[in-house]
């Protein structure tokens, strides 16, 4: 029996267990869904028995468990290690979503004529998760595993990884492995595969800005006294110039500046500007202008603010200048920056502009370093010949705009490198109200996935 047969033979059953694990609202970031997490990770732990795995258990941390489960066939033959995540984002605003999040249907769309699953972490990342235990099960009735794999899920990469990092460090002998598969990042599209070689780093702040020391009539103070809103509305404007470029001192030191030739070879990733703009209803694009918009959401960093806030925001009106104004800042980073040296880098340019009789306060919520991956890899190739036999189309080698902060730490501790072998869509809306994952795309990525264990291990 061929993979693909075993999968059309199965795809409901697939598709109802996925349901099953997409319906129990594991959000991270809420301490109210503490215990739907817990039920998340032993509905895996399940599925590991199930798939007749070994060691299966539930790894308890000080945040959410991760668990973890291996199949060693034989020690002289390559190890996988996959790693993935049950936890997922928070659902606001609820008023967007079309159906209820955490009940998932099937609609067609335009990009998915066939289907697509609408629910909270239908892609991001429990349907792409999924594939990989459904690529086992594939496997284990085509003839067996044909080498080592182990599995590492775990509960709090929507709030930044901390305790996976620690795990890591402190089980280098559980976790060794020659290559490790992850997938968690998008293909071209739905026809067109690609390979992520490159994601970007991650600095991640709030900063706190207290004028007077309580809220003020606007009338008898204004004019008279700094509000904090405009006086932080006015540092955060300084810190872009004209051109889109980032005036932090030092910021663009250690950017990596890539030869026009290899510029031009990835400009042949296909890329429609007029479709990009078109899926996000906006007339126009803007970023550093000697830069094309893929290269400026991959190869360069920015700065983004991610939510701003202060004074009265509720219905109707309230005359104040506030005492507090707040925001919420990121910053995507490239190979050669270091995460927590542009964090200084902006807390020293953010306290350096601090209006005078103003305080500042900069929290560091979490952040990670960018990640680099070769072409020239047997593992590489391996993913690369897979996706070629599934979608009869060699993938592209792409550099993702996002961030995932374990992978750098996957490879500083345990010393391999990470395929990162998505599926996805831009068009997907993770972290969005209606997030989806077409069917297509979570079968083909079954099939890829098994087959790449078999060429790999080849």
């Amino acid at each position: 029996m061929s993979f693909n047969t075993y999968i059309q033979d199965n795809k409901k059953r697939f598709l109802d267990e996925l349901f099953d694990l997409i319906k129990i609202p594991s959000v991270s970031a809420v301490n109210e869904h503490n215990n739907d997490i817990r039920t998340a990770a032993d509905f895996l732990l399940n599925q590991f028995n199930k798939l007749g795995l070994d060691n299966c258990e539930i790894c308890e941390t000080k945040g959410h468990p991760i668990v973890y489960a291996e199949k060693i066939i034989d020690k002289d033959l390559p190890t996988v290690l996959v790693y993935g995540h049950y936890d997922v984002q928070p659902v606001d605003p609820i008023e967007l979503w079309d159906s209820a999040p955490f009940n998932p249907v099937i609609k067609k769309t335009d990009i998915h004529p066939e289907g697509a699953i609408f629910a909270r972490g239908s892609c991001d990342d429990k349907g792409q998760m999924f594939m990989h235990l459904k690529a086992i099960e594939v496997l284990n009735n085509n003839g067996g595993l044909p080498c080592n794999v182990k599995l590492m899920i775990e509960g709090e990469e929507e709030i930044g990884s901390d305790n996976l990092e620690l795990f890591v460090k402190e089980n280098k002998e559980k976790l060794d492995c020659d290559i490790i598969i992850v997938s968690d990042t998008g293909m071209i599209n739905k026809t067109t595969p690609s390979i992520t070689v490159g994601l970007r780093g991650l600095a991640y702040l709030e900063v706190e800005l207290t004028g007077p020391n309580r809220d003020l009539h606007s009338g008898l103070y204004g004019g008279s006294v700094a509000n904090p809103i405009n006086s932080l509305a006015k540092m955060i404007s300084s810190l872009h110039d004209e051109n889109h470029i980032v005036t932090i001192p030092g910021f663009y030191d250690n950017v990596i500046e890539y030869s026009e030739s290899q510029r031009q070879h990835d400009s042949n990733v296909p890329f429609d500007l007029n479709e990009f703009k078109d899926s996000l209803k906006i007339s126009d694009v803007q970023g550093e202008i000697s830069y094309t918009t893929n290269e400026r959401r991959s190869i360069r960093p920015c700065l983004d603010v991610n939510g701003i806030w202060g004074g009265y925001t509720e219905e109707g009106s309230k005359t104040v200048i506030p005492s507090k104004a707040f925001a919420k800042i990121s910053m995507r980073l490239v190979s050669n920056q270091n995460w927590k040296e542009v964090s200084k880098l902006f807390t020293d340019y953010m306290k350096n502009i601090t209006p005078k009789g103003m305080k500042i306060k900069i929290n560091e919520h979490h952040g990670g370093q960018p990640y680099l991956n070769s072409t020239n890899s047997k593992a590489y190739k391996a993913a690369s010949q897979a996706y070629t036999k599934v979608f009869d189309k060699e993938p592209f080698a792409v550099k993702d705009g996002g961030s995932i902060p374990i992978i750098a730490q996957f490879e500083k501790e345990l010393g391999v490198k990470t395929i990162l072998m998505g599926f996805g869509l831009d068009s997907d809306a993770i972290h969005s109200p209606n997030e989806h994952f077409g069917l297509s795309n979570f079968y083909n990525g079954i099939e890829t996935i098994a087959n790449f264990y078999k060429l790999y291990s080849e």
